[in-house]
């Protein structure tokens, strides 16, 4: 009885280890192969597969041999610092060529017209890629990874508390959370003879961090420190992981990495909880959830009486995981790297100076949303900082069946890869100063900036365009106005400039600047 039970055992394993052999070879060697031919038979090539890994070695060489790259202070020739794997294939195979992530093809689109069709589909051909669970614990699965119904859904409940006419009343919140960091700054330079310098990187990490707490949560930066601290080790996590080969359910392994992401999320979703259950149960006693961002989401979640609600708990606090890394960690970047090319052209600097002067009034006067949009030249800056150094630097969607793009026959499951930095720095769309400084290049619109309507893709374009780019584009004149009202700015000696992808682009080393006091 007990050798028939081994031979049961022994039987189930061969077929168990034989289906796994064949998994794997048809994974791991015979799609590759299949599709790399595919491909090939219609004139797309790129760097040869390599078993498992792909074409990921290769790439982290190209990045660790550039990484002590430093650029000159005027040069925004950052792709290869951040991109030099897909310069060096697309200058070896050209605009669209096919790359592999692992063991999963990914085509490099730098094409406009291709990019913008797989924007703007709303058919669910080109879903959202799988980021994984680090960035999935990071961002949460909000509206951002969602698709079709459940996107839908997610975005008739976040959509209202981003309409222009609220974004206009948060920002007083803007300003006088941006005021309490110049105070501050001007106590230094006034100890210092007029003069001070600081790391403006840090500081706009945490102004934007209190200015997303006020307006998302009626809360401030150090009541919510505990999720802006552990969603920057969640950070830290992801970025270290995102260029190994995915093995599926390795995620539920307690290796060291997982056991702490787990630890990290539990907290961020215990806070999280504990800020939505008290405003619950105000709302009870207030009959109303409130005027920020939170409050205006619960209150579109809960519908008409007796209706069911439109998300559940976990929903909520996916799209809260968003508002509180996407709605400051961009924006202070989007600031560090406006600072950095306002102190780099004084001319562009008084300019904007001289506007918000004219529009928004001196010291003391309040800034009005309507005042705000007003400041075409800070428009026109902000536009060319995001061109120039936005804070994603690529898009990916995965094709969800067999179809075409651009002529060509792509199979499911392909990662089409958008390099959005690129594609910024092309001449042939941009002009010939492509590589160069130029808000003027905006002064008739977005649209009408480059040969291509759909040519700035900072936002990204088609119905999953970022629902929170008017609140940053808000946020960074708000901070830019104030900062320019009370001092002139120039980047410090000791400024090393080494963009670098921390998940989003950012300095290196920080960003020290020089900061003199205006006489008023």
């Amino acid at each position: 009885m007990a050798s028939s039970a081994v031979l049961v055992l022994v039987a189930l394993a061969l077929v168990l280890a034989t289906w796994v052999w064949t998994v794997a070879m048809q994974h791991l060697v015979w799609r590759p192969y299949a599709v790399g031919k595919a491909f090939r038979r219609q004139g797309i090539r790129g760097p040869a597969y390599r078993f498992f890994v792909g074409n990921n070695e290769e790439s982290k060489a190209m990045r660790v041999a550039t990484a002590d790259d430093v650029l000159d202070l005027r040069s925004h020739d950052i792709i290869r610092r951040v991109l030099p794997q897909y310069q060096a294939w697309m200058a070896a195979h050209g605009k669209v060529f096919l790359s592999w992530t692992g063991y999963r093809p990914s085509l490099c689109v730098a094409d406009y017209d291709m990019a913008k069709q797989i924007l703007s589909n709303k058919t669910g051909l080109h879903s959202k890629t799988d980021p994984g669970p680090n960035i999935m614990a990071l961002l949460g699965k909000g509206l951002a990874f969602t698709e079709g119904d459940e996107w839908a859904r997610h975005r008739r409940v976040v959509h209202p508390a981003f309409t222009m006419d609220k974004l206009k009343m948060m920002s007083k919140t803007m300003e006088e959370c941006a005021a309490k960091v110049i105070r501050e700054w001007e106590a230094r330079a006034m100890a210092a003879g007029g003069v001070a310098q600081v790391e403006i990187g840090q500081q706009f990490v945490e102004l934007t961090a209190n200015v997303i707490s006020h307006t998302a949560f009626g809360s401030s930066y150090k009541e919510g420190k505990e999720v802006f601290e552990a969603q920057r080790e969640l950070q830290y996590i992801a970025f270290s992981t995102i260029n190994k080969v995915h093995v599926p359910g390795l995620e539920y392994v307690p290796t060291k990495t997982n056991v702490r992401r787990w630890q990290l999320n539990r907290k961020v979703r215990g806070t999280l909880m504990a800020i939505i259950d008290e405003r619950q149960a105000a709302a009870k006693d207030a009959k109303g959830y409130g005027n920020d961002l939170l409050g205006l989401m619960l209150e579109a979640n809960a519908g008409k009486e007796g209706q069911r609600a439109i998300m559940s708990m976990d929903d909520i606090v996916a799209e809260c995981k968003t508002f509180f890394f996407a709605g400051h960690d961009t924006t202070s970047h989007l600031l560090t790297w406006a600072v950095f090319l306002l102190g780099t052209h004084p001319e562009w600097q008084r300019k904007l100076r001289e506007e918000v002067l004219r529009e928004c009034g001196g010291v003391g006067a309040p800034l009005h949303g309507d005042s705000l949009n007003k400041l075409k030249l800070a428009t026109m800056v902000l536009y060319e900082t995001l061109r120039l150094y936005g804070a994603v630097i690529m898009l990916t969607r995965t094709t969800t069946t067999d179809m075409e793009l651009g002529g060509m026959k792509i199979p499911k499951g392909t990662s089409t890869i958008i390099p959005i930095a690129i594609k910024h720095r092309d001449e042939e769309v941009w002009g010939a100063d492509a590589g160069e400084f130029n808000p003027d290049r905006f002064r008739d619109g977005v649209g009408r900036a480059a040969k291509h309507p759909s040519a700035m893709l900072a936002f990204s374009v088609g119905p999953r365009a970022c629902i929170g780019q008017d609140f940053a584009m808000l946020e960074a004149k708000a901070t830019l106005a104030t900062i320019l009202r009370r001092f002139e700015f120039e980047v410090a000696p000791e400024y090393v400039h080494a963009p670098a992808e921390f998940l989003t682009l950012q300095p290196k080393c920080g960003l020290p600047v020089l900061l003199k006091l205006l006489d008023q």
